[in-house]
């Protein structure tokens, strides 16, 4: 038996139930994980709600999470890769993070080409917290764009999951980064992470604060806010720029004339973790740079915030209020 989150229809945090439920043996392709820790993301909320994700109509009742990290149990007749005693993560499964749902559980069977090992020197917390995070930060800044010296780069969020590690990642590329945040709690964190200037986007415009710092135009934009920051951004941009939506905390960006980016040749892009580790090879290949950006000291992981698995329905709700900065975890 195990104790795992289940929902049986959509909603707010307090339809999340933790039941008791028999796992069956690994299929031949199969490793059982004992969960250690448990990654909370907004695309697990989005899941939660509902109405987020086009023609998606799950079944219920429905599992909740895509990552996780723990320790093997057992494995299925033709898994070669692990035995029990590692320790691995995962992030998602062959689909996209709206299927295959169910990390939030004690223990769960999971494909071994889904698995990538745990190397020494980052810890199960870690791996959990850092590896959905990191992989779509690898996404933007290995494969849509690359900070340099000279860029100055606006970050939104920049004491968030996602965004502490792009700042961290800009630094150490030698780009300048302006990060925003949404408390006064938050600047510190955001300044120890390397933002080089920090703007309370909700107390003051972050529009007229930008420009005041880099009059010149930015390079490039790396938002996951969405609605509220994502267009207001656009005009920021210098000549060429490139403006990166990874997330929607504020809800989608809206429909917008795409003649808008014509004055200064801008780009967008709206990118998709999924695609940049559906298959073996490139997940472990993204997860281990990661991981490598960790264990040589580039990215520090900021978990600011442990939940019991029983208490998920906090965790969500403390999520959708913005009541922390950094990663938060479940632990069983």
């Amino acid at each position: 038996m195990a104790k795992v989150i289940r929902i049986r229809r959509h909603g707010g945090p307090a339809v999340m139930e933790l039941v008791d439920v028999e796992l069956p043996s690994p299929a031949p392709d199969e490793v059982r994980v004992r969960h250690t820790a448990i990654g909370v993301n907004f695309s697990d909320v989005n899941v939660r709600r509902g109405g987020f994700y086009p023609n998606y109509n799950p079944s219920f009742p429905l599992g909740i999470g895509n990552e996780a990290a723990g320790i093997v149990e057992g494995v299925g007749a033709e898994v070669v890769d692990f035995k029990a005693g590692d320790r691995v993560a995962y992030a998602g499964m062959r689909s996209q993070f709206y299927q295959d749902t169910g990390a939030y559980a004690e223990a769960r069977n999971v494909p071994a080409d889904r698995l990538v090992a745990v190397p020494p020197g980052v810890s199960d917390q870690q791996a959990a917290a850092l590896l959905l995070k990191g992989c779509t930060a690898s996404l933007i800044i290995t494969d849509v764009y690359k900070p340099e010296r000279d860029d100055i780069i606006l970050i939104h969020t920049g004491a968030a999951g996602v965004g502490s590690i792009l700042v961290q990642w800009s630094k150490h590329l030698g780009a300048t980064v302006i990060g925003t945040v949404g408390s006064i709690q938050k600047v510190e964190i955001a300044k120890r992470f390397g933002c080089d200037h920090v703007i309370l986007y909700r107390e003051v415009d972050f529009v007229t604060e930008v420009k005041r710092i880099a009059p010149n135009g930015l390079t490039a934009v790396f938002d996951g806010v969405g609605k509220d920051t994502f267009l207001a951004s656009l005009p920021l941009l210098r000549q060429l720029g490139r403006a990166v939506n990874y997330g929607n905390a504020s809800g989608n960006v809206p429909p917008f004339n795409v003649m808008l980016l014509a004055s200064k040749s801008l780009s967008v892009t709206r990118v998709g973790v999924t695609g940049h580790i559906q298959d073996t090879t490139s997940f472990r290949r993204v997860a281990n740079r990661v991981f490598d950006l960790v264990q040589n000291g580039t990215i520090t992981v900021n978990i600011d915030r442990t939940y019991p698995l029983a208490e998920a329905s906090t965790a969500h709700a403390d999520l959708e209020e913005g009541r922390f900065s950094g990663s938060v975890l479940l632990l069983p």
